[in-house]
């Protein structure tokens, strides 16, 4: 609990040069659904944090991991280091070891374990996008205000350090006011010479959407972090591929989830924007770019180059030099350099979630806000009303004002 000086139990320990470690930092149960792509990297996180972000907030124990595949998931619980494994989500939830449920499964699998989680009592961190639609959404944001726990949607990308650093400078009054802000999230893994083979992520039932909610929904929650809340879009969606083969088969299966949008977007603070996701950008692995332009100047960013955040300020002086400047995110000064290397001793994708679980066991065991740095359920619910909305607007092909249920 943070003290009347704002003091948080970390920081306390900081200042007074006390012991600090596992004999200290309080012991938080984590059980993780799902064991693939991000069940891997929030595992590497929770075994990265203890030692790197040091004093630890508290010690993430791998208590219990959770997949459908019995070989799989045992496997990866040795890899991992998890105590043990199940092989149904209740039987997570029920286990008197887990305090806080890690759900990487599939977007059809986030409502319901996440609920049930929280009716429980334990904390909840979400991949996102936070459900298949703004429906689902908003019931699990109605159970998450109902619970008394802390509930988090796994938005890393708002733990980026020079995104972080493009926030302070907007918050701050650097850049007066916004008047653009643009974003595009490339891929190009279901292009056809990729032979990508028919997933969850092209079944509408499982997924929700396809690059509406899988890339889209990150654009769409920096929007919300940087600039503000959308009032309108207007998109366009297409699925390039109707069919795809079954893994294994000559048989194929339906594509019913969008593989592309490209929309235009008003801001409440009367600022413009686009946003454009798509999975056939060919030579795209995961080119995610913003730039925002502003009254004293323009920040650029590229999740490919992700230490770096370009910064051209309005009426810089001297004339002959006036330009972007590339700014390295790597002083001791910048947010969360302070735990890594000396300046210019890089970082990548996988440290954005090690500030993500650090910050979000730091607002557990000292009962901070998760927001406004962290998503909580009601940004996830936001983000998924403004998907939702560029794919209405897509279908009827007109514009679609978003509105947010209080």
């Amino acid at each position: 609990m943070a003290d009347e000086t704002g003091f948080t139990t970390m920081a306390r320990r900081r200042a007074s040069g006390a012991k600090a470690g596992s004999e200290i930092a309080p012991e938080l149960g984590v059980g993780m659904l799902g064991y693939a792509f991000m069940g891997k990297a929030h595992s590497n996180a929770y075994k990265t944090l203890p030692y790197m972000i040091y004093p630890p907030p508290a010690m993430p124990r791998l208590a219990a991991i959770c997949g459908r595949d019995a070989e799989a998931v045992a496997e990866a619980a040795q890899r991992y280091g998890y105590a043990r494994y199940h092989t149904d989500w209740q039987a997570l939830i029920d286990d008197q070891t887990v305090d806080l449920l890690d759900n990487g499964g599939p977007n059809h699998l986030h409502a319901a374990p996440s609920m049930a989680a929280l009716q429980a009592g334990k904390h909840v961190i979400c991949e996102k996008p936070l459900a298949r639609n703004a429906g689902e959404a908003r019931a699990m944001l109605e159970v998450a205000r109902g619970s008394g726990a802390k509930h988090m949607v796994a938005f890393n990308y708002r733990f980026v350090p020079a995104i972080r650093l493009a926030w302070e400078l907007i918050q701050g009054g650097a850049l007066g006011q916004i008047y653009h802000f643009r974003a595009v999230y490339l891929q190009e893994w279901l292009m056809p010479h990729q032979g990508t083979a028919f997933t969850w992520r092209s079944d509408k039932a499982r997924a929700g959407s396809g690059a509406v909610g899988d890339l889209g929904s990150h654009i769409v929650d920096l929007a919300h972090y940087l600039v503000g809340p959308i009032k309108s879009i207007a998109a366009a969606s297409r699925i390039f591929l109707k069919d795809r083969p079954l893994d294994g088969q000559e048989a194929t299966a339906e594509v019913d989830t969008d593989d592309a949008f490209a929309s235009i977007v008003e801001f409440e603070n009367g600022a413009l924007g686009s946003l454009e996701a798509t999975r056939f950008a060919a030579g795209r692995k995961n080119h995610q770019a913003i730039e925002i332009n502003a009254e004293r100047g323009s920040l650029r960013f590229n999740l490919e180059r992700l230490n770096e955040l370009q910064v051209y300020w309005a009426g810089e002086e001297p004339r002959t030099t006036r330009g972007f400047h590339n700014v390295l995110v790597s002083e001791p000064y910048h947010p969360w350099w302070e735990h890594w290397w000396p300046q210019g001793h890089l970082i990548g994708w996988e440290h954005t979630f090690v500030h993500e679980l650090a910050h979000f066991l730091d607002c557990i065991v000292n009962d901070r806000e998760v927001g406004p740095h962290g998503a909580t359920f009601e940004d996830g619910y936001r983000a998924a009303v403004v998907c939702d909305a560029i794919l209405e607007s897509a279908r009827l092909r007109k514009h679609v004002d978003i509105i947010i249920e209080p």
